[in-house]
C-alpha cells in the first residue's frame, strides 16, 4: 500500500515538474549564464534583454494565434520590414516622396500596411485554400520585394524626434518597447482566453471540420489570425525603426526563426489546437536570454543560428513524443 502511495506521489511530482518545465528551463539557463558571465545579472543588461525580446515577443504573439489554428507564418520578418519603412517614410525629414505627417498618423499608416499584407495571407489561405506554408513563403518574398521597391533599397533616415521616443524612450525604468509588448500580451490574453474568438481559434486548430459543423466560421477565424499577425509584425517593425533611428529595408531577416522557436519552445503544438500564451512568453525570454548570453560569451552569430535550429528541432520532437504518449 505504501509503495502504491509513494508511486502516485512521485507521479504527481513529475507531472508538476513537467508542467513547469519551461519556467525551470529558463531559470537553469539564467543560473548557468550568471556563472559564465559577470555581466549577465547587471541591471542594464537585464533591461537590454527585455528591450531586445520585445520585438520578437510581438511577432511570437501573432505566430501563436496562427499556429494554434494549425497554420504557419513565414513572412513575419518581411512584413515587419515593410511596416517599418512605410512608417519611417511618413516621419522622415529627408524622404520627399510622401508628406511628413504627425507620428501617430504615420504609425496608423504603417500598421495598416501590415494589416493589409496579413489580410492577403489570410484571404488566400482561407478562401483559395493555398497551404499556409506556401502562401506565407511567397509573402516572405513579396513583402521583402515591396520593401526594397518602396525604398529603392536605401534606408529611410532623419526621422522625427517625437517618433523615436517609442523606440528609445522609457516609462519609469522600462523601455517603451517593453511596455508596448506587455500591453499587447495582455490584450492578446484577453482575446484568446476571455472572448469567443479565442475559443474558436483553439477549436479550429483542434479539428477544423468539427468546428465548421458546430457553426464556427472557420474561414473568418483563419483570416483574422493572419490579420493579427500582420498587425503585430508592423508594430514590431515600427518599434525597431524607432529604436534604430532608421527604416531599414533589410530589417527582420530570419526573424521568423526566432518567432517560431519561441512559440514551439513555449509548448504550442505545430499541429494546432494546443498551446498557451504564457508558454510563448517563456519561450521568448528563453530565446532572448540565450542570444544575450551567447553574445556576452562572444560566441559567433553563425553558431547562434545552429543553436536556435537545434532548439526548434528538439522542441518539435518533444511535442511529437508528448502527443504520442497522450495517444
Amino acid at each position: 500500500m505504501a509503495t502504491s502511495t509513494d508511486s502516485k506521489g512521485a507521479s504527481r511530482f513529475w507531472s508538476f515538474v513537467w508542467e513547469l518545465r519551461i519556467i525551470i528551463a529558463l531559470l537553469v539557463i539564467c543560473i548557468i549564464l550568471s556563472f559564465a558571465s559577470d555581466y549577465f545579472l547587471i541591471q542594464s543588461n537585464l533591461i537590454n534583454v527585455l528591450r531586445q525580446v520585445s520585438i520578437n515577443g510581438l511577432l511570437s504573439i501573432g505566430m501563436t494565434f496562427v499556429i494554434l489554428t494549425g497554420g504557419i507564418d513565414l513572412s513575419v520578418g518581411s512584413m515587419l520590414a515593410f511596416g517599418g519603412v512605410v512608417t519611417a517614410s511618413f516621419v522622415s525629414n529627408a524622404y520627399k516622396h510622401v508628406p511628413n505627417l504627425h507620428p501617430l498618423l504615420a504609425i496608423l499608416i504603417g500598421l495598416s500596411a501590415g494589416v493589409a499584407l496579413g489580410a492577403v495571407n489570410g484571404l488566400v489561405i482561407s478562401k483559395v485554400k493555398v497551404t499556409p506554408f506556401i502562401m506565407t513563403l511567397g509573402m516572405l518574398s513579396i513583402a521583402r520585394g515591396l520593401t526594397f521597391i518602396y525604398t529603392n533599397g536605401m534606408p529611410v533616415t532623419d526621422l522625427n524626434k517625437d517618433f523615436l521616443v517609442i523606440g528609445q524612450g522609457y516609462i519609469w525604468f522600462l523601455p517603451v518597447p517593453v511596455v508596448i509588448f506587455l500591453a499587447a500580451f495582455i490584450l492578446a490574453w484577453v482575446i484568446l482566453y476571455g472572448m469567443k474568438f479565442g475559443r474558436y481559434v483553439y477549436a479550429v486548430g483542434g479539428n477544423a471540420r468539427s468546428a465548421r459543423i458546430s457553426g464556427i466560421n472557420v474561414s473568418f477565424i483563419i483570416f483574422m489570425v493572419y490579420v493579427i499577425s500582420g498587425f503585430l509584425c508592423a508594430l514590431g517593425g515600427i518599434l525597431l525603426t524607432a529604436r534604430t533611428s532608421a527604416g531599414l529595408p533589410q530589417a527582420g531577416q530570419a526573424y521568423e526563426l526566432d518567432a517560431i522557436a519561441a512559440v514551439v519552445i513555449g509548448g504550442t503544438s505545430m499541429t494546432g489546437g494546443k498551446g498557451a500564451l504564457l508558454g510563448t512568453l517563456m519561450g521568448v525570454l528563453i530565446i532572448g536570454v540565450i542570444n544575450n548570453g551567447l553574445d556576452l560569451l562572444s560566441v559567433s552569430s553563425y553558431y547562434q543560428q545552429v543553436v536556435k535550429g537545434l532548439i526548434i528541432v528538439g522542441a518539435v520532437m518533444l511535442d511529437y513524443f508528448q502527443a504520442d504518449s497522450d495517444r
